[in-house]
């Protein structure tokens, strides 16, 4: 297996040789759904149940401290008109309100009970991992990453186009400089099924998952600290050398995704996207029988037909 995933990280430096599996699944025919939008706020659109509950988290949050900022102004104009100095000038000598010292204590435990009660469900269901119909470990490096299909035997490293290790020496020679956005990298980017609206998302190698099925992601790094990430699936996991951490998702719509390193690791650190495929069981079954002919050297099952 060691030395399996040695060649899958040689091939990766080759940038020259061909990527046929993930040729096979190009963004042609899947919508970009999770991807930042220059100028925009708000949550990316959620593809799972996690992400969906975390949205809803955050608008019940959000109208809970609404009112409470409006009560809190309102209460303040209230008492600068009704006790300045000028309605009162005897001012008052009252030290103590028991009701409004017993109102301002339970107020925020109820609050907070609610936002307890609401959101250590959400967090319990984000860390009790189920079981996966696909596996996939996410190996951070400096500044890419690796990712092992655990159960089929395969593994490759995934650079963002136009990183150094994902230029030829012909695009070099054409003008092409390694993280600098220009008409040779608008080119790679539309040969690998992109746009330059995916500049700086988009990689060279994606990984591929089925939908409406269970992935586990098993998270570490070899170096410093990474952390993988997709917002629009609610997940964020730090990858630290010598651990083993997980998260898990399960995608509802078919779709190209993209995330970013979300924990500051060197200086090539903002060049370290993600990107997601989801695909039916179909697509998925023919990349992985693809995947595993191409990365592992496992040929793919001839089907012969009965006369």
């Amino acid at each position: 297996m060691k030395k399996i995933f040695s060649l899958s990280a040689l091939m990766a430096s080759l940038s020259a040789l061909p990527v046929l599996a993930q040729d096979a699944l190009r963004i042609d025919g899947l919508e970009v759904i999770g991807a930042p939008v220059p100028g925009e706020t708000g949550f990316q659109p959620a593809a799972t149940g996690l992400a969906q509950d975390i949205h809803d988290l955050d608008w019940l949050i959000l109208v809970i401290i609404t009112l409470i900022t409006v009560f809190v102004t309102a209460l303040i104009l209230w008492v600068a008109i009704r006790f300045n100095a000028k309605r009162n000038p005897e001012p008052a000598k009252f030290t103590h309100h028991t009701p409004v010292e017993v109102a301002w204590t339970l107020g925020p435990i109820l609050i907070l009970v609610l936002i307890g009660a609401y959101s250590l469900p959400i967090l319990f269901r984000q860390q009790e991992i189920p079981q996966a119909d696909v596996t996939i470990k996410v190996i951070g490096n400096q500044w890419y990453w690796t990712y092992e299909y655990v159960d089929e035997g395969f593994g490759f490293d995934s650079y963002m186009i136009g990183a150094p290790a994902t230029l030829t020496s012909e695009e070099e020679a054409a003008g092409a400089v390694p993280n600098m956005l220009n008409d040779v990298m608008i080119t790679k980017l539309e040969e690998a099924g992109y746009s330059r609206n995916e500049w700086l998302l988009a990689t060279d190698t994606s990984v591929v998952v089925p939908v409406g099925q269970t992935v586990v992601m098993q998270v570490t790094a070899s170096d410093v600290i990474h952390s993988w990430t997709i917002p629009a699936f609610g997940v964020k996991q730090d990858g630290v050398p010598g651990r083993l951490a997980e998260l898990w998702f399960e995608a509802e719509r078919e779709g190209v995704y993209f995330g970013q390193c979300s924990e500051l690791c060197g200086q090539a650190h903002a060049y370290m996207p993600i990107t997601v495929k989801v695909v039916s069981e179909e697509a998925y079954a023919e990349w992985i029988g693809k995947a595993r002919e191409e990365y592992a050297g496992i040929p793919q099952a001839v089907t012969v037909a009965s006369k």
